[in-house]
């Protein structure tokens, strides 16, 4: 039996650990999750508990109970764990027990932390894995602190303290789980700039990526970023000031209507950031205009960078196709960024990954349009199915009225998004040895 589990073992590929790890940990949860100790009320039913589980593991944030009132202590600690691992990646915090118990990690090990990482190489990756923890511990618990501030006054110092802990590391792993109850987010922080820029914060730094962080800290040895940092940089800037700007203007006379300059701003730049892709909202998401909400679903589309916290299809991925774009206008036969010429490889890749996702999503909305009525409305189908699917977790009210079978499309979207779409698709159909044989080109018209 041991020899057979063994060649088991062997014969499954790193792209294929990560899902299967995930999966894991998503039914652990939801066994967590069901027991009575974990619910202020009856026990979760396993569809109910099996959809938390799998918001809180894929680090979205769409919920189906009130996260405050109806777990206990005992249920929002294990939601909060699992949106740890969720955003850490189960072997991210696999690497600390193993090198604090001593074991040895294997090459497979190795290598499975390197696809979660996003890393090309295997040397250094255990260094990289310790890393991370050690940053996202220190980021966590400044924003914890921060937090506590407001929190502690208001709440008093344990419960103050506990929904600080909980915001920040929610926060940090873009999840958009909260604590304030009945469904409120943060709207009633809407003009409170301490809690509003601390969140903001913990949303782009997790978005930036590990590698990223990592490299802006070691900015003062290297004397220079790496091409991969200054895009993420760059179009970070990009996709939180425009939006900014254009939130300002669509709801000024709307959801933001009464709101001071300061608490426009501030609105504005949450739902700008928020989008990138944290869940936490300070302004009514149903109450949107519809340019708004087809503005925040590009930005939910988009995401943030990879080998972080954040989802979406990655903001290095829309722009390498830009890039590629851009350099075909200019009648350049390769696709450049900051001097650089960027592989056909990584271009094809960027082109897949698009049209896989975008072909998840429209697969997704079509199936819930099948199930649910009309009263729902397209956009905001399309709306919670893009927040599903790119982990974000804002919602206009789907997730918590809809059927068990649209439930079900939207667990299977969440898990997509989180796994990625790329490899969730490699570690199905696995990855084909390349042909000896090469065919002939054929030009084919396009466009």
């Amino acid at each position: 039996m041991k020899k057979d589990f063994k060649d088991i073992q062997r014969t499954i590929k790193p792209t294929r650990i990560i899902p299967l790890g995930f999966l894991a940990v998503i039914l652990l949860g939801t066994g967590l999750l069901m027991l009575p100790m974990a619910s202020a009320e009856e026990p979760l039913s396993f569809f109910d508990a099996f959809f938390e589980a799998t918001s809180a593991t894929c680090v979205t944030g769409l919920i189906v109970v009130d996260t405050a009132t109806r777990f206990t202590f005992f249920g929002q600690l294990v939601l909060l764990l699992l949106i740890q691992l969720g955003g850490l990646g189960f072997m991210t915090v696999a690497t600390f027990f193993f090198v604090a118990m001593g074991k040895k990690i294997s090459l497979k090990e190795r290598m499975t932390m390197a696809e979660s990482l996003g890393e090309n190489k295997l040397q250094g990756i255990i260094s990289l894995a310790l890393h991370v923890l050690k940053v996202t511990a220190i980021v966590e618990g400044t924003g914890a602190i921060l937090l506590s501030l407001r929190f502690i006054p208001q709440f008093g110092f344990a419960d103050g303290l506990w929904r600080a802990v909980f915001t920040s590391i929610s926060a940090f792993c873009n999840a958009g789980f909260d604590l304030m109850g009945n469904y409120t987010s943060l709207t009633a922080y809407v003009a409170d700039p301490l809690v509003c820029l601390t969140v903001c914060s913990l949303i782009l730094i997790g978005g930036f990526g590990f590698g990223v962080i990592l490299d802006i800290l070691d900015f003062r040895r290297k004397r220079q970023y790496r091409i991969q940092t200054k895009v993420v940089m760059w179009v970070s800037l990009v996709l939180v000031v425009v939006p900014s700007i254009a939130f300002y203007f669509l709801e000024y006379n709307y959801t933001m209507a009464g709101m001071d300059f300061g608490t426009r701003v501030l609105a504005s730049l949450f739902q700008s950031v928020t989008c990138r892709t944290a869940g936490f909202n300070t302004v009514d998401q149903l109450a949107l205009r519809s340019p708004s909400k087809l503005l925040s679903i590009v930005l939910m589309f988009i995401g943030g960078a990879p080998a972080g916290t954040a989802g979406g299809i990655k903001l290095t991925t829309v722009a390498v196709i830009f890039f590629s774009a851009r350099s075909l206008l200019s009648g350049k036969d390769r696709a450049e960024a900051f001097e650089r010429w960027i592989s056909k490889t990584t271009v094809i890749k960027a082109c897949s990954i698009f049209f896989l996702a975008i072909n998840a999503l429209l697969f997704g909305v079509f199936l819930v349009s099948v199930f649910e009525s009309e009263s729902l409305g397209f956009i905001n189908q399309l709306y919670e199915l893009t927040s599903a699917i790119a982990t974000v977790g804002l919602s206009v009210g789907v997730s918590g009225t809809c059927s068990i079978a649209s439930r079900a499309v939207i667990c299977a979207l969440m898990f997509t998004g989180r796994i990625g779409i790329l490899t969730l698709t490699l570690a199905i159909g696995g990855k084909k040895e390349k042909p000896y044989l090469r065919y002939p080109e054929a030009d084919i018209m396009v466009g």
